[in-house]
């Protein structure tokens, strides 16, 4: 390559490169002017977030005192509740036990009174029907003999096996 066509691309390159710095040059004033803007933008919100900071700290201190007696009264509630419940269990149990021992007695005395009211019906059957049975058999015989006295002797081989039949 000859002097002249290196000068050339020399200053070509030299060319690029005020180009690139000139480039460079205008996108950092860009981003510098954005960078004010944004400080103005930050300068505008800092106050505003100082006193939203400084509500929330408030908010904060108060509603930590708030949840402190909030807490203290939900642990009150509790240990009352727990002690009312210990009642109630104790109750349940109590009247449980009660209601076992009265259902306990209340099938002994049925037990009693069944036994009772079979004990009278089998001495009302030993006292009361077996002699009726006894009579009314008797009578029946009687009644059979005072008919066939009366009827006189059967006729017939069949009326007799009739008879013999109806008698068992």
């Amino acid at each position: 390559m000859n002097a002249e066509t290196t000068l050339i691309l020399l200053t070509v390159f030299v060319g690029i490169t005020a180009i690139s710095f000139v480039a460079q040059t205008i996108a950092i004033l860009r981003v510098a002017k954005t960078a004010r803007e944004m400080k103005e933008r930050v300068d505008a919100f800092i106050p505003k977030a100082e006193k939203l900071i400084h509500t929330a700290e408030k908010t904060l201190v108060d509603s930590k005192t708030q949840i402190g007696e909030i807490t203290t009264r939900a642990n009150e509630i509790l240990a009352i509740a727990q002690t009312q419940m210990t009642r109630v269990d104790e109750l349940m149990s109590d009247a449980s036990a009660r209601a076992k021992v009265q259902l306990d007695r209340a099938e002994t005395v049925l037990e009693n009174t069944l036994t009772r009211v079979n004990d009278t019906v089998n001495s009302v059957h030993g006292t009361i029907l077996r002699p009726i049975r006894e009579i009314t058999g008797v009578a029946a015989g009687v009644k059979a003999a005072v008919g066939h006295l009366l009827k006189g002797s059967p006729a017939n081989v069949a009326q007799v096996t009739t008879d013999e039949e109806m008698f068992i």
